[in-house]
């Protein structure tokens, strides 16, 4: 890894700290060649503090420390990528980052059509919504759902017709999802039993 703190007067170089695990960015911090061989050392993310002129490692007042994953440099070497596991929240303010945002594993479209099926089931008219239908007719009938769409795959896998078999499977995924929230899961709790299996 080359690094040139020469790049900057002070010598500091942007270090751009990631949940290892969710991928959201936490905070920015400053580090030096000091900072940065501390960090090595201990494994717990230390900056050069500018307002305290010393070196900081986060979390040594609050505990929230910020566990070491992996370092990367950008293309010009004069910016840190650092991929952390942090304890606790981020942001001095006791959010989890220093943007106030939430940080949560997020699937992209997946998350958004998660939140729309949770959002049809609490607000929307049975009559309206073909999501809140199903789940006012209960449990059963949504594993039914899922029963019947996992069969429609199956029976497409065995054919020539790939637009068939990527509709069905968008129709077990979806209603996958909608049993996952009727027994109280997400599809991060599946991710989380995957993950402990994973040798």
């Amino acid at each position: 890894m080359k690094i040139d703190f020469s790049k900057s007067k002070d010598g500091l170089i942007p270090a751009i700290i990631q949940d290892s695990e969710t991928k959201k960015v936490l905070m920015l911090g400053y580090m030096n060649a000091e900072s940065l061989q501390k960090t090595l050392d201990t494994q717990k993310v230390t900056f050069f503090s500018r307002s305290k002129d010393r070196l900081w490692t986060k979390g040594e007042d609050s505990g929230n420390f910020l566990n070491l994953v992996v370092i990367k440099n950008d293309c010009d070497g004069d910016t840190l990528l650092i991929q952390a596991k942090p304890v606790g929240p981020t942001c001095h303010t006791g959010a989890d980052t220093c943007w106030q945002e939430e940080n949560a594993v997020n699937y992209g479209f997946i998350s958004d059509l998660e939140n729309t099926i949770k959002s049809r089931r609490e607000n929307a008219d049975t009559e309206q919504s073909y999501v809140a239908s199903l789940f006012a007719n209960g449990i059963n009938k949504i594993a039914q759902k899922v029963g019947e769409e996992a069969v429609e795959v199956v029976i497409e896998a065995k054919d020539d017709n790939d637009d068939l078999f990527l509709s069905e499977s968008a129709d077990l995924l979806f209603h996958y999802l909608i049993l996952l929230q009727a027994k109280g899961f997400q599809l991060n709790d599946v991710v989380n039993v995957l993950k402990k299996r994973q040798k």
